[in-house]
């Protein structure tokens, strides 16, 4: 049996794309059962309480295949077999689960105004690092947020606390006057001439955010 803890890290269900996807519901638990192999395995998943369970079994055998959850487990059979598991696996993370990085008020109602006004989603570029993602201008194509999770300690602060962190776009001349290195810094992994941070942390009002979320967007 395998607890995918890890690989839903910062995930979000979908529970309309289980269902879409073959899952079966039963009071609030969610099954898949897949043959793979010529209908020699099968891969048994179920979803309760946000926890994601995964299980193969050998159906000749009528039990389950152990040697696909050990990482040492080696030769050409092996590896077919786990090769299927993980597709599949992978497969459901993909299309059943929605990335959730940013779990603070500010970053939520940020993510909701680009949404309401210029129906824009965040874009996870960088699979690996489900905590950062862009906002991006749908007529141009250009970058006008980046949404982050960063310590405290990397704005110059401080502090071991972890926050979300919004990166806009403004005229240099902007720039110079609003950096006090208290609620607005230099633009964090982004082109400190052209970029400026935000810590979304009640730090800075949210409306007075929105203002500068609207410039940054129409910023040629």
């Amino acid at each position: 049996m395998r607890i995918l803890d890890k690989e839903l890290e910062n995930k979000k269900i979908d529970y309309n794309k289980l269902l879409t996807y073959g899952f079966m519901k039963n009071n609030n638990s969610y099954t898949y059962k897949n043959k793979i192999l010529d209908k020699n395995f099968e891969i048994i998943v179920e979803i309760k309480n946000k926890k994601m369970i995964s299980r193969i079994i050998d159906l000749e055998m009528d039990e389950e295949y152990l040697l696909a959850d050990i990482k040492s487990a080696s030769g050409d059979f092996v590896g077919k077999v786990k090769e299927e598991y993980e597709s599949r696996l992978q497969d459901i993370i993909d299309n059943c689960f929605v990335l959730d990085a940013f779990k603070s008020k500010q970053a939520r109602e940020v993510i909701k105004y680009i949404k309401d006004k210029y129906n824009d989603d965040l874009e996870f570029l960088w699979k690996k690092v489900s905590n950062n993602a862009v906002f991006r201008n749908k007529s141009n194509n250009k970058w006008y947020g980046v949404l982050l999770i960063i310590s405290k300690q990397k704005l110059g602060l401080d502090s071991d606390e972890i926050i979300d962190v919004l990166d806009l776009r403004n005229t240099k001349e902007e720039i110079k006057k609003i950096i006090d290195n208290q609620r607005f810094f230099p633009g964090y992994h982004m082109n400190k001439e052209h970029w400026f941070t935000i810590p979304l942390d009640g730090t800075v009002p949210i409306e007075e955010i929105f203002k500068y979320i609207d410039s940054s967007y129409n910023l040629k």
